[in-house]
């Protein structure tokens, strides 16, 4: 077998949909696996949804997921250019639609706007909320087939705009094999005379794709189960040219939990949404693996490097599979905490500066929240009470499993005020000292004595950290002075 050669072939128009990276990574995967060959190949024939930047975007996302590309744009390999509209400029799109149209399979159509309309057929049901799932299709009725060549060659003189469509048989079946779905046969009837070159000469993606597929030697073509409709129409192009095909790869569809397609107004339907939702890159890369296959090991935290190893696209599920946002929670947070500090402390700051504008030690809060968050936009809301004292409810006080209520933490807190303002040395060290030696004074339990000291200085249920780190971390003047705040609020409530 010759060396495994994948292509991810973006169209550049906006952020890189979840669908999208998996077909990328997919195809980084499978070649890789082989020590073969990964491609990437921009498709920019479709000039009207082109996006400003879109190109950007996908170079950021290839670089940021790990899925570097050995040939490319930006890394000649000898099968380029690897941009569509400059091989366009070369003018083998047209050069490879007119043999066909030399062979009989494919032909020159000139119908106008107006009659293709007059071809649609309407499919499709209402439903009572919405009339979007009544679609328009034109199924060409072949009627610029039977124009004769002086015909043809009239009206290409005349300039009259045209393209050129496949010529499908409307007899017989076409069947292809598919390494998930296996062998597909279809009625050639169903098939449409596809357009091969636009009436702006660029070609359509479904042509394009093909030759360049076969011209740049791709062993693999990996993309969503939704193509397989479209497969039928490639594998006649493939042997009309008397090319052989790659093999097929058919990616099950991903949904959201309600196993509705994922859609861009799902919130995290694209890498750069993660991203700015607060997950991390190697984690968004081992979920997204995880979308329709698994390891035969059932691993299911693995590096780039360790699903290299153990991918085999044979393992793809024909089943849809289910975005699970709090699968990937879970996932990223323990991605968070295999981080080396340093790093974690890098992504975590600015997260952490958002919210807390005084001047504080952020390397040890950054140590203190680094077990305790699943994504980096969890971060703002577990250590806003550093920056102000929330408004907390006084029963919070009050604690069964703590042992703890009203009067026995006012208790606590007033004998350990004047202890906290005596230490002139305001050390994590010596406030634990401090603490302790008082619980075991009073000879009560360690809950006793540490619940009503945090619940004054954090004013929250839970916090990152015990009373020890928030207090040094706060300063001597700010968490006494919570401390004087939490001591008249229960005087208040008590004598109420």
């Amino acid at each position: 077998m010759s060396k495994i050669r994948t292509r991810y072939a973006p169209s550049p128009t906006g952020k890189m949909h979840v669908g999208n990276l998996r077909t990328a990574l997919y195809e980084y995967l499978i070649a890789k696996h082989e020590d073969g060959t990964f491609i990437l190949r921009i498709e920019d024939t479709d000039q009207e949804r082109y996006v400003d930047g879109a190109i950007d975007i996908i170079y950021r996302t290839m670089e940021g997921t790990g899925l570097l590309h050995d040939e490319g744009p930006d890394k000649d390999g000898g099968y380029g250019p690897y941009v569509q509209s400059e091989r366009m400029a070369t003018g083998l799109y047209l050069e490879h639609a007119k043999k066909l149209v030399d062979k009989g399979a494919a032909y020159y159509c000139f119908c106008t706007k107006e009659r293709l309309a007059s071809l649609k057929t309407a499919v499709g049901s209402v439903s009572e909320d919405e009339d979007d799932n009544v679609k328009e299709i034109i199924k060409y009725d072949k009627h610029c087939l039977h124009l004769s060549k002086e015909e043809i060659q009239e009206k290409l003189a005349a300039g009259i705009p045209y393209v050129i469509r496949q010529n499908n048989p409307t007899e017989g079946t076409t069947t292809f094999q598919d390494a998930i779905f296996g062998e597909i046969t279809v009625d050639n009837e169903e098939l449409d005379d596809m357009i091969l070159i636009k009436s702006d000469g660029y070609p359509t993606y479904n042509f394009a794709n093909v030759v360049d597929d076969h011209l740049m030697e791709i062993t693999h073509v990996v993309r969503g189960n939704e193509y397989l409709s479209s497969t039928p129409k490639y594998t006649r192009l493939y042997n009309d040219f008397g090319w052989e095909e790659p093999v097929y790869v058919h990616l099950p569809l991903i949904t959201n939990e309600d196993h509705k397609k994922l859609s861009k107004r799902s919130g995290h339907a694209s890498y750069e949404d993660l991203l700015e939702q607060g997950f991390v890159s190697e984690a968004i890369v081992n979920f997204v693996a995880l979308l329709g296959w698994s390891s035969p090991s059932n691993k299911e935290i693995m590096s780039l490097d360790e699903l290299i190893k153990e991918f085999d696209y044979h393992n793809i599920n024909k089943s849809p599979a289910v975005f699970d946002i709090i699968k990937l929670r879970w996932m990223n947070g323990e991605y968070i905490k295999m981080m080396e500090e340093d790093r974690f402390y890098e992504m975590a700051l600015p997260y952490i500066k958002e919210v807390i504008h005084k001047e504080m030690d952020y390397k040890r809060i950054a140590s203190l929240i680094k077990t305790r968050i699943e994504t980096l936009c969890d971060i703002k809301d577990i250590i806003d009470f550093f920056e102000e004292l929330p408004d907390y409810d006084i029963q919070m006080f009050t604690h069964k499993k703590m042992k703890t209520n009203k009067e026995n933490s006012l208790e606590v807190l007033t004998e350990l005020l004047p202890r906290f303002e005596a230490l002139e040395d305001y050390s994590e060290g010596n406030i634990e000292t401090t603490i302790k030696s008082y619980i075991e004074e009073k000879g009560i339990k360690n809950g006793q004595g540490l619940w009503p000291v945090r619940t004054a200085v954090s004013g929250k249920q839970s916090t990152p950290g015990g009373a020890y780190e928030i207090m040094n971390i706060l300063g001597k003047e700010e968490s006494l002075n919570r401390i004087r705040i939490a001591i008249d609020k229960l005087t208040k409530s008590i004598n109420e």
